[in-house]
């Protein structure tokens, strides 16, 4: 492992310094090799699927561990919206000119190498392999081993674009030890690793954080709320509440609890249940809910769980503040959403609500790098230090002081 770290950071020295021009035009390359290596990606995919089937791995981990020729061209499309993006590195944040003279500028440089650990879905290989060689960094990948046919072949094939142009495969890896001791080893080399940033499920990042002398970027659990105000759009609120939950229930921005003022639970609760009905969305609710509607009883552990499959709990509540605790009390500070035509009650919930991303009349759904405009990204952060929301292309860079003198002593 050492060895293997010592080399990732002799190159990162040679991958920081290399022209954005050189680095999109390898970009580009990289989602070529994707498309037309597109039929041995899938047939590496079917293979993780049929372990997973026979594994009993439920539906929704199934459907982000799956590949489609769609699915190959949209990692191609992210790697050509990568290489489009302004070039992270280089850029001059802040300047000034001290009282002695000095010349200080802020200007943006790599992170250096970078672990990134993941869960089930194969196109994070390729969207955090992309992100971070624009950005100028070395990555060492992690995936799950549910994944571990798809993430080798794609790896494989960006790393042949690199020896192509001469440049050393080792700017984008997968970890060579991918047991638990391997990621235990991995988060305590700090003389050779400069970030991890871990994405997955609960016991992952509880793991990595409490263990980790490497500082840590957490893609915590997507624990997301929509508030349904006694102000609503009832249109809105119905169309959003389902979108937030039904899109794509296994994805970490998907709602996991609908929360409704109690002035229009009677006449907004019947609807909606017969919408998620259709949808075949299994509800719980709380002992009022359970009053308007017939469905199962939500325990605290429900209104805790992460479900990622197309469950929902849903809590009538007095006020925009009793809202606000119960987000408090069990929101990851990831994405929460208030449905209200009250522009007062919107200030107060974006206010308020501690989460990396609020939202006024729109779905949680669009957390997302993409959809924020920001192209791919590593994940949603829930730190509020260094990175926060979508970590995209800038956020894989720190800064560094450039004092030009001409003399000066102090």
């Amino acid at each position: 492992m050492q060895q293997f770290l010592e080399e990732s950071k002799k190159v990162s020295k040679q991958i920081a310094t290399l022209s954005g021009e050189i680095k999109n035009r390898i970009l580009n390359e990289m989602a070529d090799a994707l498309i037309e290596n597109c039929d041995y990606i899938i047939g590496c995919n079917e293979k993780d699927m049929s372990v997973g089937r026979l594994g009993n791995l439920d539906e929704a981990l199934l459907d982000r561990l799956l590949l489609t020729g769609d699915r190959v061209n949209e990692m191609a499309k992210a790697i050509r919206e990568i290489a489009s993006l302004k070039e992270p590195v280089g850029r001059t944040l802040d300047g000034w000119v001290t009282e002695n003279g000095l010349n200080i500028q802020k200007v943006s440089i790599p992170i250096g190498v970078i672990g990134i650990i993941y869960e089930s879905r194969p196109n994070v290989t390729s969207d955090t392999a992309a992100l971070c060689f624009k950005s100028g960094n070395v990555c060492v990948l992690k995936g799950g081993k549910e994944a571990e046919n798809s993430n080798k072949a794609i790896a494989d094939i960006l790393r042949h674009v690199l020896a192509k142009n001469k440049l050393p495969e080792q700017a984008i890896s997968l970890l060579p030890d991918s047991s638990r001791e391997g990621v235990a080893n991995l988060i305590k080399q700090d003389k050779y690793v400069d970030l991890i940033v871990p994405r997955g499920g609960e016991a992952l990042i509880k793991f990595v954080s409490e263990n980790s002398t490497v500082p840590v970027v957490k893609h915590d659990k997507g624990l997301c709320h929509v508030y349904l105000d006694r102000d609503a759009n009832h249109q809105k609120a119905i169309e959003i509440a389902l979108n937030a939950k039904c899109s794509r229930p296994g994805v970490c921005n998907a709602m996991e609890t609908l929360l409704i003022h109690k002035d229009i639970a009677s006449y907004i609760l019947p609807p909606l249940h017969e919408a998620y009905e259709k949808y075949g969305t299994e509800l719980k609710g709380c002992d009022l809910t359970r009053k308007y509607i017939d469905i199962q009883c939500a325990t605290h552990e429900d209104y805790d769980t992460e479900y990622l499959a197309n469950k929902l709990n849903i809590k009538i509540v007095n006020d925009i503040d009793e809202a606000i605790d119960h987000i408090s009390k069990y929101g990851s500070g990831h994405s929460e959403a208030i449905i209200s035509e009250n522009y007062s009650m919107v200030n107060k919930f974006l206010n308020e609500v501690d989460a990396a991303c609020v939202y006024a009349n729109a779905s949680t759904r669009f957390t997302d790098g993409g959809a924020f405009g920001l192209g791919a990204e590593v994940g949603i952060s829930t730190n509020k230090l260094h990175s926060r929301g979508p970590m995209g292309i800038n956020d894989l860079t720190t800064f560094k002081y450039k004092v030009y003198g001409n003399g000066q002593t102090r």
